[in-house]
């Protein structure tokens, strides 16, 4: 198949001077907006105690860890802002993303020692599961790095119990191990109570020698059996074995190394627990990059730096998408599918370090004439008209008849609504498109470039597409909504204009509640509030989105659970006819 894949059609332009002075504005403004997300991530990564005091107490923080464990440049954090719960602390105390450990790549994962000694906060069980949902929709190893001190008590409520509560990642983890998946854990620090069963849920255990794991902890245990109520004696035998259990824990390592067996290895060091993940990490089953590339890696013909001139700020600014792709792709390569059809969406095949990709994206701008065929109004991109609908439903499921790995690119303002939209099916073809992406189990990935609206959001490759999106990124232009703050606010309100002004009565009051709730749509819309609230993932700087497509074909080739022959896949010869 070298000649479908190892040089496919060049695209993409050169940006001139005058694109270049022309968009010197908005690259300054992208580079102010992304200079406020990486402040926000410095909040994150400054939590809790200062790194001087940990490591005045022998200990690595999380950060070193992971920078210790992790193949330098692979590094991929996820959820870095999330906060759904707006804890106090600024954090869910997990740090996670994707790496590569010893030329492997794992889901990672890791307590904030840093933060209440790693303890459970409110939001983190979510965030776990994000994480397993991961390893699982990739089939990659997931890697723990456990230093968890139980749970915040004062708010257990928000966090212990319920169907997505904390006691779920430990089924989740014995979900993963059913289906083959490994999970490592490397075990620091005191562990008690849903520390130690976070820290017993893994498949192997690699213990340093201060750690201990424990069903209950020292206070846990201290408290066993008190009145009813609290007086001097009780405190005082609180007191005493609070003393006992501090210098003797429960679950110390000679528990569960000499005792139990639980703890495969112990280590003297704390880098000792780390060197012993990535010779774990060695010996899991990966398949050598060669399997699977199409062709040899390259880089694009254009800078990645230039994203940030192509894609407008300001929404209503018309782009063109092509030279944005073109600045992701392997030599700025890539293989359309029907081109001429559907033309507000983008459907081809693309190279990733070598690998192929399916691709779909939202085009922007006007759509020429006598589109869409079945309405007299002119049709615009960004929204999806009965083309564009069943075009990606043919090519989403030729991907997956060939097991290619998708990466939406989205840009949408909605699926086109009326009489005329409704009469060209487009309610049916969007389900379809759904039922397409269901029934395909391949791996995707989404990258919402600016609008996620309507119910396009979720067909274009959504994070509601749980079995299939592995992860979802925004940009410092990301806005998601059910529509747009003005769209919602006559939505709301217009007929109580009419019956206001009907009744006589002044408009003033009811164009307030308008304003309002406009500007209530548009603050909870911003890149920040959809990374703490978790619709998506990560916000990454734009120069970095290839950097995560790579890490996503890698990780989804690594060790994919059905394979299509590159001579056996059909969707290459459908575009060349």
């Amino acid at each position: 198949m070298r000649p479908y894949f190892e040089n496919m059609p060049e695209f993409g332009k050169e940006l001139k001077k005058g694109a270049l002075k022309r968009t010197e504005e908005n690259l300054a403004e992208i580079r102010k907006a992304e200079a406020e997300i990486a402040e926000a991530v410095e909040k994150v990564k400054n939590a809790g105690f200062p790194t001087e005091k940990i490591n005045a107490r022998g200990q690595m923080t999380v950060w070193q860890r992971l920078e210790y464990l992790v193949d330098p440049g692979t590094w991929c954090p996820l959820h870095t802002l999330y906060n759904p719960a707006d804890n106090a602390e600024g954090t869910t105390s997990v740090i996670d993303g994707l790496g590569k450990i010893e030329g492997r790549w794992a889901v990672i994962i890791g307590f904030d020692n840093k933060v209440m000694a790693g303890a459970w906060l409110p939001g983190q069980s979510e965030n776990i599961l994000r994480v397993t949902d991961l390893a699982k929709r990739l089939n990659t190893p997931l890697i723990w790095l456990v230093n968890c001190s139980g749970a915040k008590l004062p708010e257990q409520e928000k966090f212990y119990a319920n169907r997505r509560g904390a006691g779920t990642p430990f089924f989740r983890h014995a979900e993963l191990a059913q289906m083959g998946i490994p999970v490592l854990a490397g075990i620091y620090g005191t562990n008690p109570a849903g520390g130690g069963y976070q820290s017993i849920s893994p498949a192997v255990l690699f213990a340093h020698k201060n750690c201990n794991i424990a069903v209950g902890g020292a206070g846990i245990v201290s408290g066993m059996a008190p009145k009813g109520h609290f007086d001097t004696e009780t405190a005082e035998t609180i007191i005493e074995k609070a003393r006992h259990f501090k210098s003797v824990p429960p679950g110390r390592v000679e528990i569960h190394y000499n005792e139990t067996g639980f703890f495969r290895y112990v280590f003297e060091e704390e880098k000792g627990v780390l060197d012993g993940l990535k010779e774990y990490m060695g010996k899991l089953p990966a398949y050598d990059p060669e399997f699977f590339r199409v062709a040899a890696p390259q880089p694009p013909k254009f800078s990645t730096e230039e994203i940030a001139r192509l894609l407008p700020l300001a929404q209503k600014t018309v782009y063109d998408f092509d030279e944005i792709l073109s600045r992701l792709t392997d030599g700025s390569q890539h293989t359309e599918f029907r081109p001429d059809y559907g033309p507000e969406v983008y459907t081809g095949l693309i190279k990733a370090d070598g690998f192929l990709l399916a691709c779909i994206g939202n085009r922007q701008g006007y759509l020429g004439k006598d589109y869409p065929e079945y309405a007299d109004y002119p049709g615009f991109g960004g929204k999806l008209y009965r083309q564009g609908l069943i075009k990606m439903n043919e090519f989403v499921t030729l991907c997956g008849r060939d097991r290619i790995p998708i990466v939406w690119l989205q840009d949408t303002t909605g699926i086109d609504v009326g009489d005329d939209a409704e009469k060209a099916e487009l309610l049916g073809l969007g389900q379809s498109l759904i039922y397409s992406i269901q029934q395909t189990d391949i791996p995707m990935m989404l990258v919402v470039l600016r609008k996620g609206s309507a119910a396009a959001h979720y067909v274009l490759g959504g994070p509601t597409a749980n079995r299939h999106n592995a992860f979802t990124l925004g940009t410092v232009a990301t806005e998601i909504y059910v529509m747009h703050g003005e769209t919602a606010a006559v939505a709301t309100y217009s007929r109580r204009l009419v019956k206001e002004k009907d009744a006589g009565c002044p408009l003033e009051p009811v164009i307030e509640k308008m304003n309002a709730l406009a500007q209530d749509y548009y603050n909870k819309s911003r890149p920040l509030f959809c990374a703490r609230n978790g619709l998506v993932d990560e916000i990454v700087n734009l120069a970095d989105l290839r950097k995560y497509i790579t890490a996503f074909a890698g990780a989804a080739y690594q060790n994919p659970k059905s394979i299509c022959p590159h001579h056996q896949m059909i969707l290459p010869r459908i575009i060349r006819g």
